[in-house]
């Protein structure tokens, strides 16, 4: 931590030296402090929309910079003075609302030194190299691309740096990759766009254009903003739904989940297999060993049923040891080979489990209920569930390990 703190004031001492050793304000004080006062108010509003990511102990905030726009018409003074002005706003912001991190006063050091230092490069090769793209079609356009790309990804190795500081990451290649990789070409040409127009307004004194991009850019990201977030929110919901739905211990579907698709293929009219199969003398395997190792046969059960369905059926944690699958699309004679084949497979399977500090295999089998029928007002689903629950227990009244099925399509055995 004290490497990381010592870091941060580098870059800022570093940023200091180089906007005091420059050649100062490159406007009049006047235009320079509307200018100011234009940025930060927008930086200030833009501020809230941007994207946070965090990766272990730090925080990443994606969103447009003005910093170059800024840096090329003040020079490095200028964007000095803004990025020390906005970033206290927020650091003090931040503490007035208690979202600040720890690190808060410590990481403001860091961007004002990170942001002066990296667009001051692009601001000497702009000097540099200005004269020689003007000669170009859109050369002025081509050489702000590419300071915008030059500045980020210098300020991502900054980043990177840190993150190795801190431990986060191992080495440079997994901090390019984890930083690079987020940041798509769009995401530069919309930064080049906006710096380049902002800049553009600034020389010929276009103020009313200079705020109107400032507008539109805020109008736009408040739109992407809101779309993001109603997608977040979204797979939220929808990861809150999977957990409501999923068997912790396995991993597939539980016994609301069930009913919830149960009611659903009531509406279906097709025709289904029902199978409710349980583990045999499952009590014995507890008693002998632990609980422990029989939730290590309920996972390895769940698995192995899994191996034999196709992508239209569905496998529910019904009970303790118990497991519900329809299965679907196939006929009576294709569903009842199925089972048998779940049943003659369970047979020859080992579970390897931990016990007292040795590795063992247990097998173990299964009895499996099968009620076939077509959907109907008459029987509904659960009605069936029911009947196949029966019929597992006549499996295991007559030996366990066993398949009992009834084709409730057969005109002997209809309903």
């Amino acid at each position: 931590m004290v490497k990381a703190r010592l870091y941060d004031t580098t870059l800022f001492l570093t940023a200091l030296v180089i906007a005091f050793s420059s050649s100062g304000l490159l406007v009049t004080n006047s235009n320079y402090i509307k200018t100011l006062l234009i940025f930060w108010f927008f930086a200030s509003l833009y501020y809230r929309l941007r994207v946070f990511y965090k990766n272990g102990s730090i925080n990443i905030d994606y969103g447009i910079s003005y910093d170059l726009a800024m840096v090329l018409f003040a020079g490095p003074l200028g964007l000095f003075v803004f990025e020390t002005i906005y970033r206290f706003s927020v650091y003090f912001y931040r503490k007035w609302t208690k979202t600040a991190d720890p690190s808060e006063f410590f990481d403001t050091f860091y961007n004002i030194g990170c942001f002066v230092i990296t667009n001051s490069l692009a601001f000497l090769l702009f000097q540099y190299f200005h004269s020689s793209f003007e000669t170009l079609p859109f050369g002025f356009w081509i050489l702000i691309f590419l300071l915008v790309c030059i500045s980020s990804y210098l300020s991502g190795t900054f980043m990177v740096i840190v993150f190795i500081i801190l431990g986060e990451l191992q080495s440079f290649k997994e901090g390019f990759e984890f930083i690079f990789k987020s940041i798509s070409l769009l995401d530069y040409g919309k930064v080049a766009i906006t710096n380049g127009l902002l800049l553009l307004f600034l020389q010929d004194g276009k103020w009313e254009w200079l705020i109107s991009v400032f507008i539109l850019n805020y109008i736009v990201s408040r739109s992407f903003y809101s779309k993001s977030q109603s997608i977040q929110n979204k797979l939220e919901r929808d990861q809150f739904e999977q957990m409501a739905y999923t068997d912790f211990l396995t991993g597939v579907s539980n016994r609301t989940f069930m009913d919830k698709k149960m009611a659903e293929l009531n509406q279906t009219g097709e025709n289904i297999g029902i199978v409710v199969c349980d583990i045999d003398k499952f009590k014995r395997i507890n008693d002998s060993f632990n609980h422990a190792v029989g939730d290590k046969v309920i996972q390895h059960f769940a698995a192995a049923l899994k191996t034999y369905l196709s992508k239209e059926d569905y496998l529910f944690r019904s009970g303790g040891e118990e497991f519900t699958l329809c299965l679907r699309n196939r006929s009576f004679d294709q569903t009842e080979k199925l089972v048998k084949r779940m049943q003659k497979g369970l047979e020859r399977n080992l579970v390897n489990v931990e016990f007292n500090g040795a590795e063992i295999s247990i097998s173990y089998t299964a009895s499996f209920g099968l009620y076939f029928y077509k959907v109907h007002e008459q029987l509904s689903m659960e009605k069936a569930y029911i009947l196949a629950d029966q019929l597992m227990f006549q499996s295991k009244q007559s030996g366990r390990n066993k398949v009992s099925a009834i084709n409730g399509l057969s005109p002997s055995k209809a309903i």
